[in-house]
């Protein structure tokens, strides 16, 4: 009975409120008098930020009140009824937008049900779906912050008119919905009042200030750890043997393997002048890696340097075959950690004294044994002379088997001649050779200075 009591002054009320009303009309009873509305945003969740397009796509609750001078009535004639419920259509509803709107449909807002108290009080929640024009900083992207802005006013009714009154100091974010990718770090919000050059009156506004720091875990494990794992092979590349024919290959496809990287970059960030964070440890490295692939090509010419080259100069001979290759640990080709001396020793130690002197004395001079055994035949055929008296012809034998022995010798000279010569030569592209192992040892210890000083610098941009 209370029930159907309430109802029936409820029609009654709507009847006698809205018979002779009109929405179309500010509700003052005072033309001159200033209509306050008061506004209050409340953040539910960021569905999207689009950096590229600089958009941000939120999903708000707009809550505007405001007092109507023509729907005020006595509670205790319809008994105790203070508050209904009704369409806002059919009521009056300022105009309010939001400024910086970035979406293409101009539809109207949802039209849900107004409060309406009987003291006039008119209170309007709506839910929103905004798209708003942000400005992304991406300087250091992934680790990030943006500000956006929500600015919100009347479209056609100036201060004089309508003012807007913050209900809050900043956006409600009680009810706001964790985000995968954005932390929200406040909402502040701002009255501005504006006097644009078309007209002298004043328009206010609010403008609530987003403030959003970005998650950066994703983009760590998925754009920059991997950059930094694939910029530390291209040391490496200094390290892989000459002969393995696939020093300038590695360069290449680390190369190639960044620019995929950054191309997938270029497509998230919008086309500013303003170079992301990772977009310049991305250049860097890929600087770094192509000034590495030039060098190893320029050291490969080195170590390739055949006979016909010239002498290592004496300058690299002392600061690199001599200093340098004892600073980076680096032997002769072919050498292992083991220095050769110590080898011999060992040999000589496994096989006695008796044979290692045995073999010393062994290695003798063939050029010397064939001079001992002229002179031995010289000798011989003297002796030989004077003992029995030889004659002529056996003399003239031993002359012409001297001079076969000379001649022999001399060819045996020759042999040595060339023999030198090519370990002379060979000798030559073994320096040349050792100067591009040691300039492969001190342009990779660079090379991984830079790649670890880089890494830490981005990291500590990220802190």
């Amino acid at each position: 009975a209370v029930e159907s009591a309430k109802g029936k002054y409820a029609h009654m009320l709507f009847n006698e409120l809205f018979e002779d009303y009109s929405n179309a009309l500010r509700p003052v009873e005072d033309t001159d008098k200033v209509l306050n509305v008061t506004l209050q945003i409340t953040l539910s969740q960021i569905k999207d930020m689009d950096e590229r397009n600089q958009i941000l796509s939120a999903y708000l609750w707009i809550r505007q009140s405001w007092y109507d001078a023509y729907l005020r009535w006595d509670k205790d004639k319809y008994d105790g009824l203070d508050s209904i419920r009704i369409p806002s259509n059919l009521v009056w509803r300022p105009d309010i937008v939001l400024y910086n709107k970035a979406d293409d449909d101009f539809s109207e807002p949802v039209n849900t049900n107004v409060v309406l108290r009987y003291d006039g009080k008119i209170t309007w929640d709506a839910p929103a779906i905004t798209k708003s024009s942000c400005v992304v900083d991406v300087s250091y992207f992934p680790f990030d912050s943006q500000q956006c802005n929500l600015t919100f006013g009347s479209w056609t009714y100036n201060g004089n008119q309508v003012d807007l009154i913050n209900s809050l100091d900043s956006g409600d974010l009680s009810d706001f919905v964790e985000d995968v990718e954005w932390e929200i770090h406040g909402m502040p919000a701002v009255k501005n009042v504006i006097t644009y050059g078309c007209c002298s009156e004043p328009y206010p506004d609010v403008t609530f200030t987003l403030i959003l720091k970005r998650k950066s875990s994703f983009y760590i494990f998925n754009l920059l750890l991997p950059c930094i794992l694939i910029s530390f092979l291209a040391p490496l590349g200094f390290y892989l043997p000459a002969d393995s024919g696939e020093k300038v290959s590695l360069g290449v496809t680390v190369l190639l393997a960044l620019t995929v990287f950054q191309l997938m970059v270029a497509e998230i960030m919008p086309p500013s002048e303003n170079v992301p964070l990772i977009g310049k440890y991305y250049i860097a490295t890929m600087t770094m890696i192509t000034a590495s692939t030039a060098l190893t090509i320029i050291i490969m010419n080195l170590h390739h340097c055949g006979s016909e080259a010239k002498p290592v100069p004496q300058w690299a001979k002392v600061v690199i075959l001599d200093y340098m290759s004892k600073i980076f640990f680096v032997y002769d080709v072919g050498e292992n950690c083991t220095s050769p001396k110590r080898e011999k020793e060992e040999e000589c130690r496994l096989e006695g004294d008796d044979g290692c002197q045995r073999k010393h004395k062994e290695v003798r001079s063939p050029l010397s044994t064939r001079n001992d055994d002229c002179n031995l035949k010289e000798k011989l055929n003297g002796n030989w002379n004077k003992s029995y008296g030889v004659h002529g012809e056996n003399v003239r034998e031993t002359v012409n088997c001297c001079s076969c022995y000379k001649m022999l010798i001399k060819n045996i000279e020759y042999i040595a001649n060339c023999v030198r010569d090519h370990k002379a030569n060979r000798a030559k592209g073994i320096e040349w050779k050792k100067v591009a192992k040691v300039m492969d040892r001190f342009f990779m210890w660079i090379f991984f200075i830079m790649v670890f000083f880089m890494s830490v610098l981005i990291i500590g941009k990220a802190a």
